[in-house]
């Protein structure tokens, strides 16, 4: 979709040349919704300070130490190397996108998330509920403006729902980790990528070379993506109406795939409008993965806030 601004008839230079310096100020302060806009600064004076260690003294996301965490959380991403196959996402996708599980508000799914705790999260063991305030309350502070991005920050792991029995009770590896393509050769930069060389497609010619089943620059809307929350959660956001920005779905779909912005990696797959949209993840990766601590939101004080935001973006109740 594009934007059209019409504009009075200008009936002198002077009135013309005003008028474009009007234009680039707003767009300055303005997101476009077709990609392609400029990315506001942050213009909190006290914004999120992303601290280096977490809350367990160690560097964030490290994968390969010797600690009890990081080893249950290897022996989780095996499983899910192992299981993830282009099938098995195709079949869950399709099952999962009838969205006929459960009818519910999108505060109601966020109470849900009090008995969640990821566990392939190296970084904490906090209930989900305390990690979407804690994302959404970081972003806020350094885009208090960006009222969507607070939103999405507060959704984007609903999807971990599937966890929980009236949603399937799926197992960790098929709604948590980072998530991957499918249908092309897996690439280095994921995490614990040693583990694929079980996966039967690894094996399969179809799957195993650069390209796989995907032409070059086909945009990663076509890409067949792990299973998993990040998934899950587009699809119910895609599926029911909602006034969201695109790129909001971009950041909930893709905020787990993080050799995505990390290092370039698949490259060979993005489109344009890709492009364009992960300056955005790029953005918010920081109050995803930097935000987590032992230090908690109070749930009530900030609830007000986030239920306007609610009403505003989304209906009273969504298909799940």
């Amino acid at each position: 979709m594009t934007i059209l601004i019409e504009q009075a008839e200008l009936s002198t230079m002077a009135e013309a040349h005003q008028e474009s310096i009007n234009t680039d100020e707003k767009m300055r302060n303005e997101l476009v919704l077709d990609g392609g806009f400029p990315l506001p600064k942050p213009i909190s004076e006290h914004g999120f300070m992303a601290p280096q260690i977490n809350s367990y003294g160690h560097s964030f996301r490290n994968y390969y130490g010797e600690s009890a965490r990081q080893k249950s959380v290897e022996e989780l991403y095996q499983l899910q190397h192992t299981n993830q196959t282009y099938e098995f996402a195709k079949k869950m996708r399709g099952e999962y996108g009838k969205l006929n599980k459960v009818e519910m508000g999108i505060w109601e799914c966020c109470e849900l998330l009090e008995g969640i705790v990821d566990a392939s999260d190296p970084d904490l063991e906090e209930s989900q509920i305390q990690h979407a305030f804690q994302s959404a309350e970081a972003a806020r502070k350094d885009y208090p403006n960006q009222d969507w991005l607070h939103l999405t920050a507060l959704i984007h792991d609903l999807g971990k729902v599937l966890l929980l029995p009236n949603f399937g009770e799926l197992p960790q590896w098929a709604v948590v980790g980072d998530s991957f393509p499918l249908g092309c050769a897996f690439h280095e930069a994921n995490t614990h990528h040693k583990y694929f060389e079980d996966n039967p497609d690894n094996n399969n010619p179809d799957y195993n070379t650069k390209n796989g089943v995907y032409a070059q620059g086909c945009g990663l809307d076509n890409v067949m993506m792990s299973w998993g929350h990040d998934e899950y959660m587009y699809l119910v956001a895609k599926g029911n109406s909602n006034n969201l920005p695109p790129v909001a779905l971009f950041i909930i779909r893709y905020h787990s795939f993080h050799p995505l912005y990390q290092t370039g990696a698949y490259k060979h797959l993005y489109s344009e409008e890709d492009v364009e949209n992960l300056k955005w993840l790029d953005i918010f990766h920081k109050y995803d993965l930097y935000s987590k601590s032992n230090v908690l939101i109070d749930v009530e004080k900030v609830k007000p806030y986030y239920i306007s935001l609610i009403d505003k973006y989304f209906p009273p109740k969504l298909k799940w």
